[in-house]
């Protein structure tokens, strides 16, 4: 058990739910709601890029991506932002959460509006300013991640903080759905006042020059809830635990919290001087005390979100390939470019709000009740099943009368990614590692899944196309076609489920019980949260 804390932070772990509560997770919450926003917007146009970029004359249907630059424009977002979560996730454990936080949304406000200002006219020079401005892009938004989830958790309560914290992710479910509403009203307008026969019509005339502007509209529309929180975020004062604990200074860690919370809080020099020189506060990430205390909670965040993402970021970046598939989005040359642009997102605004969505929200609603250790293996439990149910009978759900239920399964599997390891994977690493190393590791435990979502964005452009040669997208070889593609991920979120052994159990517990910063007794505290993740685990 901890010996003893400081009255800051006993203060913070035992306040009642107040106003400053929801103000930090509007603040927090609406990066990750340009965060999702940003990253999934593309999969929304890049069917109309290459209308614009890559249609040959005479062909008989639209113009697509070539391999490369859809890979590209995909993925180059999602390196940019693992880079993004390892930067600003040392830097801060190494400024503070503050003085990083401002930063990261300036460089999200800027790429946002630079994407959609992709220079030039030549295909070439638009996806190669594109693709620039977008790894940056990614870059701001990888430094939200650790830095949102790190102040969520100093700020809350032990009583709520997986709610509160989750409730900060859940704002990425209504960025992907404000993508999709964003698309339809943009590309309803422009169809609207630009009517425009299918391509199999006209092929020049399904493409007016206007419809260049719908993608880079969609894009910069990113900036502006970014932009309107840019304030707030500078008016936050720093988390007491990083001022605490991490520079040692408790005045000002008493004096913040006195004005947050609206009561007199007593600082505590001596006992902030004598806690953290011990030695249960004072090892580094590369040492062997950190590899014996937390080596199997990183290696238990950092795998199951690598896992994770492969599956989750295959599943959104191209939902529009796999229901142009079964049928449900028509072929491209059936439409006018506008008119594609609208189902693609019609389609995607429709998952989002019948399963995305909610199951983000009924993360919030269970997760300081269930546990997160429950949660993450119930969700990745039925990902594998009904992945598997949408797979193994592929041919059956293809067939025209058996879409609806081909949908609905589909969206199943998103429902318990939400309601699951997309969300807990993203608020145990803000929880169960020291103040001084927290944003760190969540940068780390975030990176690894940003990797998994680059093979997931990378490997399923190529795995899902079909056998035939003579039937792919033009430009790619071969792959394993999509039933197959989509038994890989089922196989993917099994192995995510014995990889949720390894992750402990913070249901309950102060973050200082729980990282052991306040207790000498190293072995006593590693030990304790396996304890309570074991008697979560189903017998």
């Amino acid at each position: 058990m901890v010996k003893e804390q400081l009255e800051v932070l006993r203060a913070l772990d035992i306040a009642k739910t107040q106003l400053y509560h929801f103000t930090a997770i509007v603040i927090a919450g609406m990066g990750f709601f340009t965060d999702a926003y940003d990253l999934f917007c593309i999969s929304l146009v890049t069917k109309l890029l290459g209308r614009i970029y890559y249609t040959v004359e005479g062909a008989e249907k639209p113009g697509t991506l070539p391999p490369n630059v859809a890979a590209a424009v995909n993925g180059v977002a999602l390196v940019g932002t693992l880079a993004g979560q390892l930067f600003f996730g040392w830097l801060g454990d190494r400024m503070g959460r503050k003085k990083v936080y401002g930063l990261t949304l300036l460089i999200m406000v800027l790429c946002s509006v630079a994407s959609g200002l992709s220079l030039g006219s030549q295909p070439k020079a638009v996806m190669a300013t594109l693709c620039f401005f977008r790894f940056w892009l990614g870059f701001g938004i990888g430094g939200d991640y650790p830095l949102s989830a790190t102040i969520m958790s100093e700020y809350a309560n032990k009583k709520t903080r997986g709610a509160f914290i989750a409730a900060v992710f859940a704002m990425q479910g209504t960025g992907i759905l404000a993508g999709g509403i964003v698309a339809i009203i943009v590309s309803a307008i422009f169809d609207r006042q630009f009517p425009a026969p299918a391509y199999e019509v006209n092929a020049k005339a399904s493409l007016p020059p206007q419809t260049d502007y719908i993608w880079r509209i969609i894009v910069i529309f990113g900036a502006v809830p970014a932009a309107l929180t840019y304030y707030w975020r500078m008016k936050m004062p720093e988390t007491a635990r990083y001022t605490a604990l991490v520079e040692k200074n408790a005045a000002r860690a008493a004096a913040d919290m006195s004005k947050v919370l609206n009561k007199e809080i007593k600082a505590e020099t001596e006992m902030v001087e004598r806690l953290t020189t011990e030695p249960s506060n004072s090892f580094g990430l590369f040492s062997k005390q950190f590899l014996k205390r937390h080596g199997l909670h990183l290696l238990g965040t950092t795998s199951t979100w690598f896992l994770l993402d492969i599956a989750f970021y295959s599943q959104n970046l191209f939902q529009k390939d796999i229901f142009t598939a079964i049928g449900w989005i028509p072929p491209s040359k059936t439409m006018s470019a506008s008119q594609e642009v609208f189902k693609i997102a019609r389609a995607q605004t429709l998952i989002a709000l019948c399963s995305t969505v909610p199951g983000y929200w009924f993360t919030v609603a269970f997760i300081d009740i269930i546990g997160r250790w429950a949660i993450q293996m119930m969700g990745f439990f039925f990902m594998t099943v009904f992945m598997f149910a949408i797979a193994f009978p592929y041919n059956y759900w293809s067939k025209k009368e058996n879409r609806i239920g081909f949908v609905i399964m589909y969206a199943l599997t998103f429902f318990f990614a939400n309601f699951g390891p997309n969300s807990t994977t993203f608020i145990v690493p803000a929880e169960i590692f020291p103040a001084r190393l927290r944003s760190t590791c969540h940068g780390i435990s975030a990176a690894a899944g940003k990797a998994g979502a680059i093979i997931g964005a990378f490997g399923f452009l190529y795995a899902a196309q079909n056998q035939d040669p003579k039937k792919t997208d033009h430009g790619y070889p071969a792959g394993i076609g999509v039933k197959n593609s989509l038994i890989m991920l089922g196989v993917i979120n099994f192995i995510g489920m014995l990889f949720t052994f390894l992750v402990p159990e913070p249901n309950g517990r102060s973050l200082e019980e729980l990282s052991g910063e306040n207790d000498g007794d190293a072995n006593e505290v590693v030990d304790k949260p396996q304890q309570e993740n074991n008697r979560s685990m189903p017998v």
